[in-house]
């Protein structure tokens, strides 16, 4: 079972987030808060997409409101990018953690392959309907989820890639996960990086 299950046909994005509130395509729903899907307009012109809800994003049922969104927010400005042109979604859209008991600290697990091909169908209907100049794949997951296991984040971020998609050829841009800034030794250069391959993306906007 997949995604592909629970995707109604030629759904606009109002009807796709209330599907995927019942979204059953593989078992992480079950100790999840709710679906967590997406936020901006489908006039976007750039499509910024993650990995996987956090704890935060899992109990308010949006994506990137925990301290790695508020940071890709800052540098989303600083790298000259209008919020309002913007898309935010996940590769996938349950909450994957481990827990030590009820009451205890939740704690991030990187979702599996299964997990994120499962999920795939939503993020298809959402660049369907979206069709963004740009495409961001935030972490490895995103990219996996988007561009497959060849393309790596430390080896391929910061430069234009042109893939052929279902809608034609489109660009893509690999960078890292706002949360790699939070837990990298030197953040400063770490968001600096994020910043820098932010700023080709909006390269593509001007």
């Amino acid at each position: 079972m997949s995604a592909a299950d629970f995707v109604p046909e030629g759904a606009g994005i109002t009807q796709l987030r209330e599907a995927a509130q019942g979204c059953r395509g593989c078992e992480l729903w079950e100790n999840a808060t709710q679906t967590v899907f997406s936020a901006g307009p489908t006039s976007a012109r750039v499509v910024l997409v993650g990995e996987q809800p956090g704890d935060q994003e899992d109990r308010q049922g949006q994506p990137f409101v925990g301290p790695a969104g508020r940071l890709l927010v800052k540098a989303i400005d600083e790298a000259g990018i209008d919020r309002a042109v913007t898309y935010r979604t996940n590769a996938v859209k349950h909450f994957r953690f481990t827990q030590a008991g009820a009451g205890k600290r939740r704690i991030h697990q990187t979702p599996e392959m299964r997990h994120i091909t499962a999920c795939r169908p939503w993020l298809v209907e959402e660049l369907r309907l979206v069709d963004p100049d740009v495409i961001v794949c935030l972490g490895a997951t995103a990219t996996k989820a988007l561009l497959g296991s060849a393309i790596r984040v430390t080896k391929d971020r910061g430069a234009l890639m042109e893939r052929e998609t279902s809608l034609g050829p489109r660009q893509f841009l690999v960078t890292i996960h706002p949360s790699a800034v939070l837990r990298a030794d030197d953040r400063d250069a770490a968001y600096a990086g994020l910043v820098a391959d932010l700023r080709v993306a909006a390269s593509v906007l001007a």
